[in-house]
């Protein structure tokens, strides 16, 4: 069977753009966050999300510090300005063909053209195409929806218009609706916009799938180019599609003497060169030979050499060649398969002999060979298959052999002998019994040669594929030259005693009796340490011994995480127990957080309701912002909280990262919600200077109320001007005491009853008129009984009245 490889399989230009950006930014230590998967490849996705890249859906779901890359499908005018005002970094992988249909859109719908475009209605790159459309846009399939926009008058004869096409859209599709819109509208102007090496693509694959039987073409099943490679292709010829070469079956290549491979733009080259590799390895294994798997000059010449390039031969595995025309040789000269072979066709009873191991030499055995008079030897390579055999550790003196004679030295008296040879004349039937067992042998590889590995088992060398080598594929498979394995055997070639061998399979075969034997004893609370094998963006795989479980996201910490990367590694040893079970689907729920590192614990004895807060904010969102109190535990400032005003959006008054002042106005701790308020804070704030105000203002009023009083009865108590005559100084003295001391008494009541007032202002008014009454009263009685002593005084002392008033005058 001849495989034919097109030449243009593979990535394009703008997805391997893409792919590299992000492997280079990778590279050089960024994180990196792609807006949609980065190319319709489910296995390259994964692949890239292994090295940490995150899928967001919108530019605001990017991590921090992350590089935000722009895939090659292009994306509106209305996601670049979301991303400047957001503030993400960004590096735009769009493909230079999509960015060159976005310009032409946009030129000419800002002159009022209205935009047709030929694709696929929701496809990523003609949403990005229509983002760029000022005006209006319709999108058709086919000619018969461009019929239909005309028979609907869904556009003005008259009205400018202008047509382009998703750079994947169908070749021949595209044909036939420029022909027929040339017919229905004059005022047109068509853009060509299909990518070169999409047609390139596509006319190969027509070409190849006209010489072939069946074609495969191999890429994502949600890939636009994928799909239109098996259409064109299936038109011409039986058609798969397949994403992996675990796809492939035997029963596709049956009455098959030509199949065409091609591959999508999104098909990356390792995934194209593994499905050649397998499909060789059935294609023999259906004939029942190994041998090379390639294209043949024959099936070269029929197709165009620019369309198709034969396989090459590091893209098959290569095969040891038969030995049925092989020169004769002698044993020295010959190769082991060689040897064997010809010393099992012709081996008779006088070349099996029996010899006692009699000693040990550097390089050989030394034998008594039973029944013959010469000395016996073997040499140390041909005492086993296993090439890290110790004769001294396998063997012991006295010990009775079955060998081979393989050369008779009558001058010296020798022969040599094999033991090798014999164990793998035995060991042919115990794997070929193995075979139809299904029984699992043990061996040692020996070599690693082009396409696979040779293993050594009951003295017989089996071929092992590199595709059967271990479950996951291998580039390099150096690491298990010399080392003990465990492989079924898949396929017996008896009359050229040739064996194939399956590791993958072994492998496989052991993990289903593990995975019994798991299923018969786990629990849900199980203890288990196991491994990290991958990640995605909503966990981590988890093998606890031969059996996977996955970490949700939710799980790997109590702290907020938006991808595994952030807590766990691949190959990161975990501890790990079983938080539920769904034994029908095959399903183990791991928990990871420990209840003692729970954050909830900890806000729920030292933050109570009402507390005042420094919070840190770390997301927005267009009814609030999400402020963290303490790692693993954030609360909600509600748009309405956020201002004592009306604000559009929480970006106007907060950014990521600002340090805010919070109360905690609620708490609902069954759904884990805290609520906070800056708002309260802002209106207790203005309630307590309004009130520190108004303390103030009474304050002032009460202080000037009290001077008022303090003037009003110093103005009442005043001595007379007219002050009456005394009758002498020292009597003068004593009346100016006692007023003094009269006004010092009633100035302390003044100020107990000014005191009174600041507390009860009405009071105090009360008992400041009582008070003035009060003295008034005391200065009347004080008046008159002064009045009396005068008249008294005048009396008794009425001769001497001259000389008195003599000296009251001199002292007026």
């Amino acid at each position: 069977m001849n495989i034919l490889l097109a030449k243009t399989a593979g990535f394009c230009f703008g997805v391997n753009k893409a792919v590299d950006t992000v492997n280079r930014l990778l590279d050089n230590g960024e994180q990196v966050a792609t807006l949609g998967p980065i190319i319709h490849n489910p296995q390259a996705v994964a692949q890239l999300e292994r090295r940490g890249v995150r899928i967001v859906e919108s530019p605001g779901e990017t991590p921090e510090n992350a590089v935000l890359v722009i895939r090659s499908h292009g994306v509106s005018h209305d996601v670049y300005d979301e991303i400047e005002k957001s503030g993400v970094k960004m590096c735009d992988a769009t493909c230079p063909y999509v960015s060159k249909i976005h310009r032409i859109v946009s030129r000419e719908s800002k002159d009022g053209a209205i935009v047709i475009i030929a694709g696929n209605e929701g496809h990523p790159e003609v949403t990005g195409i229509r983002g760029h459309c000022l005006g209006k846009s319709l999108v058709i399939s086919s000619q018969e929806e461009l019929a239909l926009l005309f028979e609907n008058n869904e556009i003005n004869q008259n009205d400018k218009i202008i047509m382009v096409s998703q750079t994947t859209f169908n070749k021949s599709k595209w044909e036939k609706c420029v022909e027929i819109a040339k017919k229905l509208y004059t005022n047109l102007i068509i853009f060509d916009t299909i990518c070169n090496a999409t047609a390139q693509r596509q006319s190969e694959a027509i070409a190849l799938a006209k010489l072939s039987d069946l074609m495969v073409i191999v890429g994502g099943r949600e890939s636009s180019n994928t799909a239109k490679l098996r259409e064109v292709c299936s038109e011409h010829c039986p058609t798969v599609l397949i994403e992996t070469a675990d796809e492939l079956t035997s029963s596709m290549f049956n009455g098959v003497n030509k199949v065409g491979i091609t591959a999508g733009a999104s098909t990356p080259a390792d995934i194209i060169k593994e499905v050649l590799s397998t499909m060789s390895e059935i294609i023999n294994t259906n004939e029942n030979e190994i041998k090379e798997a390639q294209a043949t000059n024959e099936a070269t010449a029929e197709v165009d050499a620019e369309s198709v390039v034969e396989v090459d031969e590091e893209s098959v595995i290569e095969v040891e060649a038969g030995l049925e025309n092989a020169p004769e040789k002698s044993f020295e000269e010959m190769s082991f398969e060689e040897a064997l072979e010809a010393s099992l066709q012709g081996l008779t009873s006088d070349e099996r002999v029996r010899g006692v191991v009699v000693g040990f030499a550097p390089n050989e055995i030394q034998v008594e060979v039973v029944g013959r008079k010469q000395t016996g030897y073997i040499p140390n390579n041909e005492l086993s298959a296993d090439p890290n055999a110790n004769p001294e550790e396998i063997l012991k003196i006295g010990d009775e052999l079955d060998l081979l004679i393989m050369r008779t030295n009558d001058q010296e008296g020798t022969i040599m002998l094999s033991k090798k040879r014999v164990d793998a004349l035995k060991g042919w039937d115990t794997v070929v019994a193995a075979e139809e067992s299904g029984e699992v042998l043990d061996g040692i590889v020996t070599d690693v040669i082009k396409g696979g590995l040779l293993a050594a088992t009951h003295g017989v060398r089996v071929f092992i594929p590199a595709s059967h080598s271990s479950t996951v594929r291998m580039e390099d498979l150096t690491p298990l030259l010399k080392q003990p394995v465990r492989f079924k055997i898949i396929d017996i070639n008896k009359p050229r005693r040739r064996a194939v061998g399956s590791i993958k399979m072994a492998l496989r075969d052991d993990f289903k009796e593990k995975e019994e034997a798991f299923w018969e004893s786990v629990a849900v609370g199980d203890k288990y340490t196991g491994v990290v094998k991958s990640l995605t963006s909503y966990g981590a795989f988890v093998d606890i011994g031969g059996v996977d479980g996955m970490i949700h996201i939710s799980e790997l910490s109590w702290r907020r995480v938006k991808h595994p990367s952030e807590v766990v590694s691949i190959g990161d040893t975990v501890d790990v127990y079983i938080r539920d079970l769904d034994v029908e689907k095959k399903r183990i729920s791991l928990g990871y957080r420990k209840a003692e590192d729970n954050p909830w614990e900890k806000f729920k004895t030292e933050y109570p309701i009402g507390a005042v807060i420094q919070a840190k904010i770390v997301g927005m969102t267009t009814f609030g912002a999400f402020a963290q109190i303490i790692s693993g535990v954030d609360g909600l400032i509600h748009i309405s909280q956020i201002a004592d005003r009306h604000i559009e959006k929480p970006q106007d008054e907060l950014k990521i990262g600002q340090e805010v002042t919070v109360k905690i106005i609620n708490v609902d701790y069954e759904k884990k919600r805290i609520s906070l308020s800056m708002r309260a804070l802002i209106e207790q704030e203005a309630t307590a200077e309004e009130t520190a105000t108004a303390v103030e203002k009474t304050t002032a009023e009460e202080t000037v109320a009290a001077e008022a009083a303090e003037e009003k009865v110093m103005a009442e108590v005043a001595v007379p001007e007219e002050t009456p005559l005394v009758e002498s100084a020292e009597e003068e003295a004593v009346t100016a005491e006692e007023a003094a001391t009269a006004v010092e008494k009633t100035t302390a009541e003044e100020a107990a009853t000014a005191e009174e007032a600041a507390t009860a202002e009405e009071a105090a008014t009360a008992e400041e008129a009582a008070t003035a009454e009060e003295a008034a009263t005391a200065e009347e009685a004080a008046t008159a009984e002064e009045a009396a002593t005068e008249e008294e005084t005048v009396a008794e002392k009425k001769p001497a009245k001259k000389k008195t008033t003599k000296k009251a005058a001199t002292k007026e």
